[in-house]
């Protein structure tokens, strides 16, 4: 792997203040990467900012983002321009779950995770592009990067609304990669299964809340030991590597796919 891969390179992370966010913008900039971190935890956003900063790699910018809102993704893009002078990679990673069973979800739990996970998307997709599209066309191709899940293609009876978001995610892949190719625009995801972060770490918490689980720590032991190949969670660490690849011209051949790393839960 060519450790500078990503230089040169201007990205837009949105959800990055930690978890799978905060993992790849570091990893992005120790491989040369600009980036600009969006978040609504605009604190957490500043502190991952200074940490790649501290680093001496790629440079990173902090903004405060609302990705339910175009005018914060409009924003978030123009500060990426403003300060790095294009953007090259779109990397779309916010996203929240509140479990609910069929029957008890309610219009405030599917706005919320629709509006967070799928909207979100859309309108960050959709700014992205527009920007690049005014750049014009270069020798090699602008890249949106969706973040997916296992729930992109396995339904869930704990989680229908986040399921239905994420088949959500999924079409916005495999459409966006149709609709932008005329523009040298690529757009990939990659899907995570269980990935230890502070949004799993919750829905540990809400399972047993809604009775879906007895104890914390249930939910991991049952699917590692029901549903994954790989006898074991996963860790930012274990995302980070497909994340960057897919950012690189490594992929630049490559649209309309999603990647899933989840220690084989969804074998296709």
């Amino acid at each position: 792997m060519d450790p500078n891969r990503l230089k040169g390179k201007n990205i837009l992370i949105t959800g990055a203040a930690r978890g799978m966010g905060a993992a790849n913008a570091e990893h992005f900039a120790e491989q040369g990467a600009n980036v600009c971190i969006g978040d609504i935890n605009l604190d957490g956003a500043q502190e991952t900012a200074e940490r790649i900063n501290k680093a001496g790699n790629g440079k990173a910018i902090a903004v405060k983002l609302d990705v339910t809102s175009r005018e914060d993704n409009a924003a978030a893009v123009k500060a990426t321009v403003d300060e790095f002078g294009m953007i090259n990679v779109g990397l779309f990673n916010a996203g929240l779950n509140k479990p609910r069973f069929f029957m008890d979800i309610d219009e405030d739990n599917w706005d919320l995770i629709m509006n967070v996970n799928t909207k979100a998307m859309w309108l960050g997709m959709q700014e992205t592009a527009r920007q690049m599209i005014a750049q014009g066309k270069q020798d090699y191709p602008y890249k949106l990067i969706n973040v997916g899940s296992i729930a992109s293609r396995k339904p869930l009876v704990d989680v229908t609304v986040y399921c239905t978001s994420k088949y959500g995610c999924l079409a916005l892949t495999h459409c966006g990669a149709i609709g932008l190719a005329e523009h040298n625009i690529t757009v990939n995801g990659y899907a995570p299964g269980v990935v230890v972060t502070p949004l799993w770490e919750q829905l540990d918490k809400d399972l047993v809340d809604i009775g879906f689980k007895q104890r914390e720590g249930q939910a991991y032991e049952d699917i590692v030991n029901d549903a994954l190949q790989i006898k074991r969670v996963s860790y930012p660490d274990d995302v980070k590597g497909t994340a960057a690849f897919l950012a690189s011209p490594e992929s630049d051949y490559m649209t309309g796919q999603m990647i899933h790393i989840d220690g084989g839960w969804c074998i296709q």
